[in-house]
């Protein structure tokens, strides 16, 4: 499998390294980001084994792009692109940390994300779910050309907004 890296103005996507662990855990042990990632805020043991997986599955089964985000040397996120069965196509995750929050970083994750997936895997159209409640990453989205397709009602009654970005969309390259 060959581990790509993006690069936007500012940042660069990396595949993650087993010396990633300590941040991808503190990330996701922040609840101010993981309040709306999957289901929410995990034990740390959760968050160590889900960093394992990366390699043993992900990255191992060559499954879909998945990659550190760093500012210079600083990590500072997460990213991914994957088939999800959710929105029966591809889907974008990303998450920022809150200390890098407010500075448009988050957009340049998600265009790079959306280029990749229309310039390199030549898909359609891209997909993100996103809590109701995360009005910042709806707003991020909409200004990147995401459209609102559909609402989903998850098990514990919240709702779960569908966004779509087609190949048709401006979405402009970085």
């Amino acid at each position: 499998m060959t581990l790509l890296t993006l690069h936007t103005a500012r940042l660069r996507l990396e595949p993650y390294t087993p010396a990633d662990e300590d941040d991808f855990v503190a990330l996701f042990q922040d609840t101010r980001v993981s309040r709306w990632m999957g289901d929410g805020p995990a034990a740390e043991a959760e968050d160590r084994a889900l960093f394992g997986r990366i390699f043993s599955k992900v990255y191992a089964q060559d499954l879909f792009n998945i990659w550190a985000v760093r500012q210079d040397s600083r990590f500072v996120g997460h990213a991914e692109i994957k088939p999800s069965s959710d929105v029966d196509g591809h889907e974008i995750v990303y998450a920022l940390a809150q200390s890098s929050w407010g500075q448009g970083l988050g957009t340049e994750i998600a265009q790079a994300l959306t280029v990749y997936g229309f310039a390199t895997l030549k898909l359609t159209a891209v997909h993100a779910t996103v809590a109701a409640e995360n009005a910042a990453s709806l707003a991020l989205l909409g200004r990147i050309d995401f459209r609102h397709v559909r609402n989903r009602t998850e098990d514990d009654g919240s709702i779960t907004r569908v966004l779509t970005a087609t190949a048709a969309t401006d979405t402009q390259p970085l």
